[in-house]
């Protein structure tokens, strides 16, 4: 056990920089441990499932067995906390500085970030083979070996009363230096000084307490007291995790490719957001979609049953890098809509591996619109030479028609379909806010359609509860339905749509695929 006397190796700077060090440290490991432990339905397996590198079988292992899994999460969390208490307040600070280092080098080689293996240059934090984990870890060595549990510390007070305690077992021959020394005991500078982590402890527990919100009477009653005015509660964030999944989505073919009754939208993962009037939408969709967020989406979406994500050229190279690193194997089908070339984005489309093409809606409607159907015909051609299934899109009824009416036999059809009971739907000025300005004569229509039906803006771009849009869809004749979703709202979908085609029953239009 170092003494005060001990640190006077450092100079009064050295020493302060390094309990510093130790301290910002133990706030790191502590905030993630309180964070993990509070947060809903946390888990390590998609960290762990997109790990890439040389444990990666072991990790996968881990994932696979949901008792080992649950074990592993709370060692994650108690190791987290008890190592940011130890640092924090100093004590037993080598132990908890090699442990915070063997965590941490767990956490690097799951995810080392070296070109191939990281999600994509630049990352925050990510900085080819030296990254936030390793940096942290570098700074733990020097915890580990320039010591700083004596001043400021818990650790120097355990070791002065066991000191005293042993002093007191010797003969006690006194001198007249040693009664007025008194070395053994507790200095009021030196305990001022071991108790100096306390405020900052304090100040933890004082900024979690109000990220989290105090329950006091006063927020208690206030919120009370809006609840009774005026409705607006204030709710906590939650949402359902993969342990609360109740099946995964059944599927069905269009010729030989096989699809999820429910396919992952692009949309949202490629920044496109029907925000209506908030203009601030897109750029916040594409901040929170990074690469390893739309990883993360994709395999959370593959767990749950859906093995199909409907997306554009643009988007191709994601899928490709997704598919290379062998995270998983969803599907892709194409809209090749790539700056109004249809066939060149369906060259790059089969180039990077789509299972499928169609001619995107908004397409298709302006070339039915201006008279040049012949292309879209030329685009189904060149789609089947390649030997993929073809589809067409459309958001206006009259494209279906016109393409049925040219003698055009799509392998299916990518139409719009929801009610327009929404309170911002007026079919008459169209401000991106209605999709299917005509659902009762599309569902009439389409049900004389001998081609499979993949329905899309069936929650009219978030203006429709799912469990409506979902019922509404399914009902009414879709063969499969096309939904944008965050990463947290799968799961719950995916609840909803077997809810959905469990209360379908006998439709007016048969089932085609």
């Amino acid at each position: 056990m170092k003494s005060p006397k001990d640190v006077t190796r450092y100079s009064t700077p050295q020493w302060i920089v390094l309990v510093a060090l130790r301290m910002v440290i133990g706030w790191h490991f502590l905030y993630e441990g309180v964070a993990k432990l509070f947060t809903p339905g946390w888990s390590s397996a998609t960290y762990l499932d997109l790990s890439r590198w040389i444990f990666r079988d072991f990790f996968q292992w881990i994932v696979a067995n949901p008792g080992v899994l649950k074990a592993v999460d709370l060692l994650n969390i108690v190791g987290l906390f008890l190592i940011g208490l130890a640092l924090l307040f100093g004590l037993f600070t080598r132990v908890a500085s090699i442990s915070g280092m063997v965590l941490l080098l767990l956490y690097y080689v799951a995810h080392p970030p070296f070109v191939g293996l990281g999600i994509g240059i630049p990352v925050e934090g990510n900085y080819l083979v030296v990254d936030k984990n390793l940096l942290e870890l570098v700074a733990l060595a020097v915890v580990t070996w320039f010591p700083t549990s004596s001043v400021p510390g818990f650790q120097y007070i355990l070791g002065l009363f066991r000191k005293k305690h042993t002093v007191k077992k010797e003969p006690a021959v006194e001198t007249a230096a040693q009664s007025t020394n008194q070395p053994v005991d507790l200095n009021r500078r030196e305990l001022i000084k071991s108790l100096a982590t306390l405020p900052v402890f304090g100040g933890f527990v004082y900024a979690v307490m109000k990220k989290k919100g105090w329950e006091s009477y006063e927020r208690l009653y206030l919120t009370n007291d809006i609840d009774a005015k005026t409705s607006a509660t204030v709710k906590s964030f939650n949402y359902a995790s993969l342990q609360e999944l109740q099946g995964t989505i059944p599927t069905a073919s269009i010729g030989d490719l096989e699809l999820s009754r429910m396919i992952l939208g692009g949309n949202l993962i490629g920044g496109w957001a029907h925000a209506r009037d908030l203009i601030y939408v897109d750029k916040l969709v594409k901040s929170y979609h990074t690469k390893e967020k739309i990883f993360e989406t994709f395999l959370l979406a593959e767990k749950c049953g859906i093995n199909c994500f409907l997306t554009n050229p643009v988007l191709c190279r994601v899928i490709d890098e997704y598919w290379r690193r062998d995270i998983g194997r969803i599907k892709f089908i194409s809209d090749c809509a790539y700056r109004g070339d249809v066939m060149t984005g369906i060259k790059m489309s089969v180039d990077t591996g789509a299972h499928s093409c169609y001619v995107q809606g908004g397409i298709a409607d302006s070339l039915v619109q201006d008279g040049k159907i012949e292309v879209i015909a030329e685009a189904l051609a060149l789609i089947r030479q390649n030997g993929l299934p073809a589809g067409i899109g459309a958001h206006a009824l009259e494209t279906v028609k016109a393409c049925v009416d040219y003698g055009l036999q799509p392998d299916y059809w990518m139409k719009t379909l929801h009610p327009i009971n929404y309170w911002s739907a007026s079919p008459q000025e169209q401000h991106d806010n209605i999709w299917c300005t005509n659902p009762n004569e599309t569902i009439d229509y389409m049900s004389t359609l001998p081609q499979p039906w993949i329905a899309f803006k069936v929650l009219a771009a978030g203006a429709i509860q799912p469990n409506i849009g979902f019922q509404y869809a399914f009902a009414n004749g879709a063969d499969f339905i096309c939904i944008g979703m965050y990463d947290f709202q799968i799961v719950d979908d995916v609840n909803t749509v077997l809810a959905a085609l469990a209360r379908v029953g006998e439709r007016a239009r048969p089932w085609r695929a």
